[in-house]
């Protein structure tokens, strides 16, 4: 089977998000219980609010992501006046090129100021993501695959070694 075939095999598994709107009220018992909850619901909340399969990133990344998502539901997101300066902005950057604005985006790329932490060889090791980069030991990497490099010493996928992405997406 295909990488796409893969893909579009996940994406139909995938349900359309469950809960459409919270009730104000219930807003910070919510957000209180994202704190204690174990790591499966949060991934299933993620689920049920985003109505997509949650991104293989770390709990303090769904936390806050779920924390948003759950205000969003319950109060409202952007106002389509704000959507539409953002993207008036995006476009001056950009001039519109859509492959640009993805590359930019890095759309599989963890957010800036994620610690990426890997144990290899008994050393515990962490990236911390940059906006144009990552940093490792103080020195800036333009890619994870030269970090897993200068920690193994051989060649490596990057985002494997980290655990980003399994095997069978590399």
């Amino acid at each position: 089977m295909t990488k796409r075939a893969n893909h579009e095999k996940r994406q139909a598994a995938v349900p359309a998000p469950v809960v459409s709107s919270i009730p104000p009220a219930s807003v910070l018992p919510r957000l209180a219980a994202l704190k204690t909850a174990d790591i499966a619901e949060l991934k299933q909340q993620w689920r049920e609010l985003c109505g997509s399969e949650p991104p293989p990133y770390n709990r303090k990344f769904l936390e806050s992501r779920l924390a948003y998502r759950i205000q969003e539901l319950a109060f409202g997101g952007l106002k389509p006046e704000t959507v539409a300066r953002l993207e008036v902005l995006g476009d001056q950057l950009d001039g519109g090129n859509v492959v640009l604005r993805r590359i930019r985006a890095g759309e599989d790329r963890p957010v800036a100021g994620t610690r990426l932490v890997r144990e290899y060889q008994g050393i515990q090791h962490t990236v911390t993501v940059l906006q144009d980069g990552f940093e490792y030991e103080g020195r800036p990497y333009r890619s994870l695959s030269a970090i897993a490099r200068t920690i193994t010493g051989t060649r490596w996928n990057g985002w494997s070694f980290f655990g980003l992405r399994s095997r069978g997406d590399a």
